[in-house]
C-alpha cells in the first residue's frame, strides 16, 4: 500500500475458533467461506486473512453498510466494524483517525490503540498519547476519559497497513455454520423450535428442519409457517433443506390403537424415528428439538427419557434449561417470533388427549406401541416426506 493509498473495509474478530489451535486453520475456512457466502449478492468483496483477524476490502464496493449488517448474522464472529486502511506510520495513521472522527459530536474520546507489529517504533501508551494528542488539536472542545468515553476510536497496527475505527459492534459469537456437522432439526410452527434450529447453526452446525403436518386432516397454513421459518433462518446458513412429513394418517391409526393418555409420547417417538431415519438418509449426525424441562407433558423428565429410547442418533435440546420468556425473548431476537404467532393448527393438535400422561414408565410404552406396527408406519412416514431447498440470499424455494 502506498503513503496515500486508503480505503474503506470491515474488521472481523473471532474469540472461540482462535481456542482451537490444530483445528483452527478448518474453522477459519468455514467463517471465510461464510462471509464471502453472505456477502455474495451485494457487490465485490474480497476477504483476506490475518493475523488474529479477518479483513473484508470494500474499497470499491456499493454499499459497506449493507455489508456490515450481513455480517450480523454470521456465526463465529465477535466482533466487527467497517475501519479506514492506512499505512503503519504515526502521520498515515493521524490522518485516518481525522477522517473517522469527522463530523461526529463527542465531549469526550479515547484511543485504544492495538500492536500485533510489536517493532513498531512507538508502543501502544505512547501511541494513544500521539493520538489522543492530535484529537486534541483538531477537536478542542473534546477531552480524554479513559473509562466512559463518548467516542472510543480504535486502532490496530499491523506490519503493512493499521485499521481505524470508532463503531465496533458484537456479532454473534460462536462457530461458522458448517464446521461442526449436520443436525436435523423437528421444526413445529412455535416460537421454540425455530430458536432451538438457530443455536444449533450457532454452535457451526448446518441443520436440516423436519416437519411434521396433518394435511388434510388440517390446512397447510403448518406448511407456511415452516416454510417462512425456514427461510429467515437461512439468512444465517445460506442453504437450507426442509422435510414436510405427512403425520395426519399416521396420528389417526394411532388414536384407534392407543389409549388417549399415552399418544402424545407415542407420537413423539414415532417422529423421532421418522426423523432420525431421514437425518441418516440426508447425512445428518444429531436430531435437535425445542424442547425445554417441564414446559409440556411430554416434557417431563420421565417422558423425554422414554422418547430418547425410541433413537438411535443423539437427540440434542439446546432449550432445555430455557423457560418461555427467555426463548420469547431470543425468538423476538432473531425475528422468528412473529412468524411462529400467526395463528395455524399443526399436527401437535390434532387428535391430541385431554389429559396426556406426564411420567410414562418404560412398560407403559412398550405395551402402547405394541398394539402398532411400527416400522411401517415409520416407512409410511419416510416415503411421504416431501423436500424443498431454500437459499440466501433469497431466492424462490425449489420443490424436488
Amino acid at each position: 500500500m502506498s503513503g496515500a493509498a486508503r480505503g474503506l473495509c470491515a474488521i472481523v474478530h473471532y474469540h472461540e475458533i482462535s481456542l482451537k489451535r490444530g483445528n483452527r486453520p478448518v474453522f477459519l475456512r468455514h467463517l471465510q467461506q461464510n462471509l464471502l457466502r453472505a456477502t455474495s449478492d451485494l457487490g465485490p468483496v474480497r476477504v483476506v486473512q490475518l493475523p488474529g483477524r479477518i479483513m473484508l476490502d470494500l474499497a470499491r464496493h456499493p454499499d459497506p453498510d449493507k455489508v456490515r449488517e450481513r455480517l450480523d448474522r454470521v456465526s463465529g464472529i465477535a466482533n466487527l466494524a467497517l475501519a479506514e486502511r492506512t499505512p503503519s506510520s504515526l502521520e498515515a495513521m493521524k490522518r485516518a483517525v481525522e477522517r473517522v472522527i469527522a463530523g461526529r459530536t463527542f465531549g469526550s474520546f479515547r484511543i485504544s490503540a492495538r500492536r500485533a507489529f510489536k517493532t513498531f517504533p512507538l508502543s501502544s501508551v505512547e501511541l494513544n498519547r500521539a493520538l489522543g494528542a492530535h484529537v486534541l488539536a483538531v477537536h478542542g472542545g473534546a477531552r480524554v476519559d479513559l473509562e466512559r468515553p463518548e467516542l472510543n476510536v480504535h486502532v490496530e497496527v499491523l506490519p503493512s497497513e493499521t485499521f481505524v475505527y470508532w463503531d465496533r459492534r458484537s456479532g454473534p459469537g460462536g462457530l461458522p455454520v458448517g464446521s461442526s456437522g449436520t443436525a436435523a432439526a423437528l421444526l413445529s410452527g412455535g416460537i421454540d423450535s425455530p430458536v432451538a434450529a438457530w443455536r444449533m447453526m450457532k454452535r457451526g452446525c448446518r441443520v436440516l428442519f423436519v416437519h411434521f403436518h396433518s394435511v388434510p386432516y388440517l390446512p397447510a397454513t403448518s406448511q407456511g409457517k415452516a416454510r417462512a421459518l425456514v427461510a429467515r433462518l437461512t439468512e444465517w446458513q445460506y442453504d437450507s433443506r426442509l422435510l414436510l412429513v405427512p403425520f395426519g394418517e399416521i396420528q389417526r391409526e394411532v388414536v384407534l390403537t392407543v389409549p388417549p393418555p399415552a399418544r402424545v409420547v407415542v407420537y413423539r417417538r414415532l417422529m423421532v424415528r421418522i426423523a432420525e431415519a431421514l437425518a441418516r438418509e440426508h447425512g445428518a449426525l444429531a436430531l435437535a428439538t425445542g424442547e425445554s424441562l417441564g414446559q409440556v407433558a411430554s416434557q417431563t423428565l420421565e417422558n423425554i427419557a422414554r422418547i430418547d429410547e425410541a433413537a438411535g442418533l443423539p437427540i440434542l435440546r439446546p432449550l432445555i434449561g430455557m423457560d418461555k420468556l427467555e426463548i420469547t425473548r431470543e425468538a423476538r431476537r432473531l425475528d422468528t417470533f412473529e412468524i411462529s404467532i400467526e395463528p395455524d393448527q399443526d399436527c401437535c393438535t390434532l387428535f391430541v388427549p385431554r389429559h396426556a400422561a406426564t411420567r410414562m414408565s418404560e412398560r407403559d410404552v412398550g405395551a402402547a406401541e405394541a398394539r402398532l406396527d411400527v416400522e411401517r408406519l415409520v416407512a409410511q412416514g419416510v416415503a411421504g416426506a416431501a423436500l424443498e431447498t431454500f437459499e440466501f440470499p433469497a431466492r424462490a424455494h425449489a420443490v424436488v
